[in-house]
């Protein structure tokens, strides 16, 4: 966290082009030095694609250069005007939910992978589809925390810290009560109490939080995934970026047509068929797919 620290200062005295190019040059090295870290990734995307050797160092590769372009973005995504922003995205998919998220009265549950830039797709449909809401993880030091909250917050999406039990109450006060898109990264558990799924043919344990919101609430909950695509044109001149992202849209789940007795059995079998749309949206676009940490492997 030291190194995001001193990343987010040198980034606000340079050009939102020198930032990028740094980041690109930095993941680059990473790649080539290796290390723990790397060695995770490649582990992880070698169960999602099968790869291995050659062809997974060079998806490796293509991962590092796109989580560099993430947070160079998220480091310079106050400095984007509101026309960059709606240039950068662009939506897939959306026409099945558009009447559900542009009429809706009360929350909707957005579930998202650790893919492309969910900050940047924050701020984009803030603006054009719905308010929203996003759980972040707690980081230290607490004014790296402050920071991003208050960057986010200044593009339009309104954060609660991940504090357990307390969080998830305020959750189902804004589901009931506030016209909103309450954006929950799920792929991986934070809670220590995953639910088991299956994803590319392994056992997974996936955060419980999407399903159990919609149980206790009602709320629709929509999977989301985020990649990025190369911009040429006039729209690569508009967002002042050779990058911008995809925002695709699986089919709303109902969760009162959760199949089970209990309500554990209700929250596996709304998480499975989240997570069965989500897998085959990360397999198609791996190197989007930023998971450097541990992942919830069971099988």
């Amino acid at each position: 966290m030291a190194a995001l620290m001193t990343a987010w200062r040198v980034s606000r005295m340079l050009p939102v082009g020198a930032v990028r190019v740094i980041a690109a040059g930095a993941a680059t090295l990473a790649w080539r030095r290796g290390g723990k870290a790397v060695d995770r990734l490649e582990d992880n995307l070698h169960r999602v694609t099968g790869l291995s050797g050659q062809p997974m160092r060079e998806l490796s590769k293509r991962s590092l250069q796109s989580i560099s372009r993430y947070y160079a973005e998220a480091l310079t995504l106050d400095r984007f005007s509101a026309e960059q922003i709606a240039a950068r995205v662009r939506t897939e998919n959306y026409e099945p939910v558009q009447g559900l998220l542009e009429t809706a009265q009360t929350g909707v549950v957005a579930v998202l992978s650790h893919s492309g830039n969910w900050d940047l797709v924050g701020a984009y449909a803030s603006r054009h589809i719905i308010p929203v809401a996003a759980v972040a993880e707690k980081l230290k030091p607490q004014e790296m925390f402050e920071r991003f909250v208050a960057m986010r917050e200044a593009i339009g999406i309104k954060v609660l810290a991940h504090e357990g039990g307390s969080t998830f109450r305020e959750l189902i006060r804004m589901a009931r009560r506030d016209r909103a898109l309450l954006c929950l990264l799920a792929d991986r558990d934070l809670s220590g109490s995953g639910v088991e799924v299956q994803m590319w043919g392994h056992g997974v344990k996936v955060a419980p939080g999407p399903a159990a919101l919609g149980l206790a609430t009602g709320a629709r909950i929509v999977p989301v995934h985020v990649y990025y695509e190369r911009l040429t044109g006039a729209r690569r001149r508009a967002a002042g970026s050779p990058w911008g992202v995809v925002l695709s849209f699986g089919e709303a789940i109902d969760p009162a047509d959760a199949v089970g007795e209990t309500r554990e059995e209700q929250v596996s079998d709304l998480s499975q068929r989240w997570a069965a749309w989500m897998a085959d949206r990360i397999a198609e676009h791996a190197e989007d797919w930023h998971m450097l940490q541990r992942f919830g492997w069971v099988s």
